[in-house]
This record gives structure tokens, sequence and C-alpha cells, in this order.
């Protein structure tokens, strides 16, 4: 079993920044993807960023390239999603996700491992 732990979230100004984190047990994980998801209310789940434990590749969606920047700490066991320039629309619940295998998938549907979720509110 896997056990994910989201944090970091909170209430932040549109142009701040967060930092969320995910802290990983239960497993080893050097096969694994680990992604972030978010789901704002009325909203379906939709992907952010996902990064692969080993080698360190990595994906985006559009809507955050260029503002977001996921990261791992393998001693740690810990990925980080760095996310600056935020505006109103990226207020959702944050998911941190994992499945194994190496490929990087963008469904929700391909992760088998889910965090509770972390709250994150832009005001205008």
């Amino acid at each position: 079993q896997v056990q994910l732990v989201e944090s970091g979230g909170g209430l932040v100004q549109a142009g701040g920044s967060l930092r969320l984190s995910c802290a990983a047990s239960g497993r080893t994980f050097s096969t694994y993807v680990m992604g972030w998801f978010r789901q704002a209310p009325g909203k379906e789940r939709e992907f952010v960023a996902a990064i692969k434990w080993t080698g360190g590749t990595s994906s985006y969606a559009d809507s955050v390239k260029g503002r977001f920047s996921i990261s791992r700490d393998n001693a740690k066991n810990t990925m980080y999603l760095q996310m600056n320039s935020l505006k109103p629309e990226d207020t959702a619940v944050y998911y941190c996700a994992a499945r194994g295998g190496g490929v990087v998938y963008n469904s929700p549907n391909q992760y088998a491992y889910w965090g509770q979720g972390t709250q994150v509110t832009v005001s205008s």
C-alpha cells in the first residue's frame, strides 16, 4: 500500500505563490509516477502535473505551464508543486496521486493511490 499526505495549501492573493508537498510512504517508488490533480467545485478532477520518480521526467497541463513546477526529493520520499503567478481560476482542492509503472498519464483513472487533498484558494 501507498500512503500520500498533502500539505501546503492555503489562501493567497492573485499573483502570489504557494508550494504544495506530498509525503509518500509504504512502498519504494523507484518505478512510480506521481502527479498532482485538482478539482474545483462543480468541475471534474483535472490533471495539473506529473513526474517520474526515477529520472524526473515531468509533464504539465497547458494551463499551468510556465507557472507551476513539479519536483521530488528521493531521500525524503516527497513530491512538491511550486505554484507561482497564481490566478483565481487555480482555486481548487489539490490532490497528490501515484501509480505504478513508468508511463505518465494525465487521466485520474490511471492513478491508484490518492491523498486526502489540500485546499488552494486564490483571491482576486
